[in-house]
């Protein structure tokens, strides 16, 4: 049992890094981010996500202003209502420039 979580765990992909933030939809909590500088493009589930801004908890609505975020995500193909997502992000930080 044991075994089979190891393996499980090592075939998902964890993902981190600042990336360019695109779109934030508020009704499907889903983030639209580019890699930089490669320009890869990753849909990701944010509804679980821990949020911070300025190391204060936050909430997805108020990622709307920034542009640069540091997201950690999981690589992991699926779909949540209808559409093809990448992953599922983990956790996302923004700063705010002094």
């Amino acid at each position: 049992m044991i075994l089979v979580s190891l393996a499980i765990a090592s075939l998902m992909a964890v993902e981190s890094g600042r990336y360019r933030l695109l779109s934030v939809s508020q009704t499907t909590k889903l983030i639209l981010i580019s890699k930089i500088p490669d320009k890869v493009r990753y849909i990701l589930d944010a509804s679980a996500a821990k949020i911070t801004m300025n190391d204060k908890p936050a909430e997805l609505s108020e990622l709307q202003n920034f542009s640069l975020v540091t997201v950690k995500f999981e690589l992991k193909k699926s779909n949540k209502n209808g559409i093809e997502i990448d992953g599922v992000a983990i956790e996302i930080k923004a700063v705010v420039p002094k």
